[in-house]
């Protein structure tokens, strides 16, 4: 085994924010690396790796020995943070497990568009670390954006400044409906079977009981749930403010042929989000989007408190996995 000393680079596009660079990126640059030699420097590095993606939001691996899921699975494991599985979430997306810890990443068709959002953030349970890489890069298009919200918030901020206060002060609950079996031609298609690990009716009741969310079953077996008033603003332990939620992704994106965007989000005392707000800020994200450009054997650490995401349409074959890490819970108490 020999060591390998990756190197920070500057990367095409990359954005200065403080004295922060977004995303911070590391290239290795020994050829004749060899994935253990990858998984040692991981480990040895691991304090310093989520140090820094938390001060900058995302770190970008390149050019490291990675060829598939199961040497992603290494590098995260090297991290030796607790597996957050994703059997155990609540998220609305179809995903297909590759090892334990590993799993695709969101199964919705290619010309599907998914919009900026913290992972699960729209659910009491969330992660505090999501990892991303890349195993076949689409032809075309593709591209992972990356959004820093700490600094979409000061935006925010400047510009809306009662929307921002009615978002760090009402906070969001979130509707979706949820099909009776996978739909994977859908980014909202995970079944309340599979969301709620509930193998009857009874079962998925008592779940969404415990975690707070109210709900209707619908005539075709369908399950409309409505979340507990949650966060949309969080405050960092440095003392940034961020942007946390999934506002622009169901404003804009959480249509099938049984969600309407329209009716899936609304403020913590049922109130309406002013629509032209959001936009605002859904054109914000878009201008401060970094655009991650896929090449097979990338790996993206992600603070999943820091930085949103995103996914652009493409063509080809695209495969992208996921892996997830220190399950979180979060609450939320109205201020009126």
């Amino acid at each position: 085994m020999s060591e390998i000393s990756p190197v920070s680079v500057a990367i095409v596009n990359q954005q200065q924010h403080g004295k922060t660079v977004f995303p911070y990126a590391l290239f290795c640059q020994d050829s004749e690396a060899s994935l253990a030699d990858a998984v040692s420097w991981t480990n040895r590095q691991k304090t310093d790796l989520l140090n820094i993606a938390n001060e900058h939001g995302a770190v970008l691996l390149r050019d490291f020995p990675i060829a598939g899921a199961s040497d992603f699975d290494a590098i995260v494991s090297a991290l030796e943070l607790d597996n957050f599985p994703y059997k155990k979430s609540l998220s609305n997306a179809v995903r297909i497990n590759r090892t334990d810890r590993v799993f695709s990443a969101n199964e919705a068709p290619s010309e599907v568009r998914i919009f900026f959002h913290h992972e699960m953030a729209q659910t009491p349970l969330y992660p505090r670390w999501i990892f991303f890489s890349c195993e076949i890069a689409a032809d075309q298009g593709g591209a992972t954006p990356l959004c820093r919200s700490d600094v979409l918030y000061e935006r925010i901020k400047e510009t809306h400044p009662q929307f921002a206060d009615a978002c760090e002060g009402r906070g969001l609950r979130y509707t979706n409906v949820m099909p009776d079996d996978d739909d994977a031609n859908s980014g909202m298609g995970r079944s309340w079977r599979s969301t709620l690990g509930a193998d009857s009716r009874d079962a998925a009741e008592h779940r969404l009981a415990e975690l707070g969310y109210s709900w209707q079953w619908q005539t075709n077996g369908c399950l409309k749930s409505t979340s507990p008033p949650l966060p949309a603003v969080m405050e960092v332990p440095d003392g940034r403010k961020v942007f946390f939620n999934q506002l622009i992704a169901a404003f804009s994106g959480w249509k099938d042929n049984r969600n309407d965007p329209s009716k899936a989000i609304q403020h913590g005392d049922g109130t309406p989000v002013d629509p032209e707000a959001v936009l605002a800020a859904t054109e914000m994200a878009e201008e401060l989007a970094f655009d991650l450009q896929w090449q097979a054997g990338d790996i993206a650490l992600i603070d999943n408190t820091i930085a949103m995401h995103a996914r652009r349409p493409f063509q080809g074959k695209r495969k992208v996995v996921a892996s997830l890490a220190e399950m979180q819970t979060q609450t939320f108490a109205l201020n009126c």
